[in-house]
Formats: C-alpha cells, sequence, structure tokens
C-alpha cells in the first residue's frame, strides 16, 4: 500500500512519514525542500518516491496528481499536511503572503484531496488526513487567516467525511495545538510553553487515523481548550487568543528586530 504525504519535509509531515514506511507502507513523499527529501528518503527502508512541488503555486496540485499517475503509483491513502502560516494585524499583512496561505491551506488541498478521492471511490477503499488545528474551532486575532483557512479544513474534511463513507472512504481530520516545529518559527512564534513534539503528535495522529477516528485532537490540553472554545462565547475566545497571538507576535518581532508600529 502507498501513502502520500504532502509537506514531508518536516514536523508533522517527516515524523507521520517514519511511522507510516515503519510499519511496512510504500510513500510518496513532496514538499518544496528536494534536499530535506532525499535526507529522509535515505533513512526509509520501503519504497520512497520524491516528488518536488510547491504547493502554494497555482496549478501545482494538479502538477502533483499527474506526476503520480505518470509514475504509475496508485495512492491509498492520502495525507494532506502541508501548510503555512503568518501572525500579525491582518490590514498590514503581506497580500502576497496571504495569497500563498490560500493557495496552499485551502486550494491545493482541496484540489488534490479531490483528484485522490475519485480514485478511491472507483476502487472502493482509501484513507485521506487532512490536517487542521485547534484553531479551526475558534477565531484567532493576529492570526486570522491561518485560523480561517484550518477552520475551512475541518469543515471540509467532516462534509467530505460524510459523503465518502458509503464508498468505504474514511476521511480524518487531525487538530493539533501548539507543536515544536519549523513551521511555527516560520509563522512567526517563539517556542512555546506546553509545545508538543511533533514526534508525539505524530504518533497520535497515526494510531488514531488507522483506528478510523474522525477528528484527532492529540494531548489533554488541546482537547481542554477546545472544550472551552465550545463552551465560552466567541468574542470572549476572540479576546483570549487575540492577547496570546499579539503578545508572540510582539515577541518575534523584538527577537528579530523587526519594527512597525502597529
Amino acid at each position: 500500500m502507498t501513502v502520500l504525504i504532502t509537506g514531508a519535509s518536516t514536523g508533522i509531515g517527516y515524523e507521520i512519514t517514519r511511522i507510516f514506511a515503519r510499519n511496512g507502507y510504500d510513500v510518496v513523499i513532496t514538499a518544496r525542500d528536494e534536499k530535506r527529501l532525499i535526507e529522509l528518503a535515505k533513512n526509509i527502508n520501503t519504497k520512497v518516491t520524491v516528488i518536488k512541488k510547491d504547493l502554494s503555486r497555482p496549478d501545482s496540485a494538479n502538477e502533483l496528481f499527474n506526476e503520480i499517475k505518470e509514475n504509475n503509483i496508485e495512492v491509498d491513502i492520502l495525507v494532506n499536511n502541508a501548510g503555512m502560516g503568518d501572525t500579525g494585524l491582518f490590514h498590514k499583512s503581506s497580500v502576497d503572503k496571504i495569497n500563498e496561505m490560500l493557495e496552499l491551506n485551502i486550494k491545493s488541498l482541496t484540489i488534490l484531496t479531490r483528484l485522490v478521492s475519485a480514485e478511491m471511490v472507483k476502487k472502493r477503499s482509501g484513507m485521506i488526513l487532512n490536517v487542521a488545528s485547534t484553531g479551526s474551532y475558534m477565531p484567532g486575532p493576529f492570526i486570522a487567516v491561518y485560523y480561517a483557512t484550518k477552520a475551512y479544513v475541518l469543515s471540509f474534511t467532516e462534509a467530505i467525511g460524510e459523503e465518502l463513507k458509503k464508498f468505504n472512504v474514511k476521511v480524518s481530520a487531525l487538530c493539533p495545538g501548539a507543536t515544536a516545529t519549523e513551521f511555527s518559527k516560520r509563522a512567526g512564534k517563539l517556542e512555546l510553553k506546553g509545545a508538543m513534539s511533533a514526534k508525539s503528535v505524530a504518533e497520535i495522529a497515526y494510531k488514531e487515523f488507522m483506528n478510523g477516528k474522525k477528528v484527532i485532537i492529540p494531548g489533554c490540553f488541546n482537547k481542554v481548550g477546545i472544550l472551552f472554545s465550545k463552551i465560552l462565547p466567541r468574542n470572549m475566545m476572540g479576546k483570549i487568543i487575540g492577547k496570546s497571538q499579539k503578545k508572540l507576535h510582539e515577541e518575534f518581532m523584538i527577537k528579530n528586530n523587526i519594527s512597525g508600529k502597529e
């Protein structure tokens, strides 16, 4: 059986690739950093196909799918892990970065899922894991676009899961909270207290995904946080998250000597 994993060069994608390979799955790994993918491939004993692809570019999901078909690879499991984030005031954010985020977090994930799921429906078998976030459940001032994209991923995943179950295609969403990854650093976050390791998140994700859990929330702290998000008024949650994200953003600006009044 073959697993396609996007964003496999670092973090959760890297760790879950290793877990699938350790359990005997062939893997197709993709990311924009080909060098890291090749290094990862060297440490895997099952069959590995490396495809360099920047899924934040328009039409890249179609290109990836076509390359997989050209290599006569049949995807049994799809892990949509690739994603990016950014922090700061929305009205001051980079329009280019917003476009990249929407392309990667929403469009590429959606198109790739559409193309792969159609093949799964034909053979009446398949599994899809889409990486969302605990941010899917709440508004995120100072990280607004990222949280909004992850809300889309969760809603989309639950909806298509209901559609595809009659074809024996199982769909799950992974909703990690703070995770110690390079992604977090690129998103403008410093080391977060209580952050889980990417390895721990991947291990929980793999176990619960393979057991058919539809929404996977790693860690007790994250489960409690989501529970509170359902109990507290959304405007209150927005204030709580906004205060936290503003502090993280300001610390990031200071640490990196970035000026700019907000």
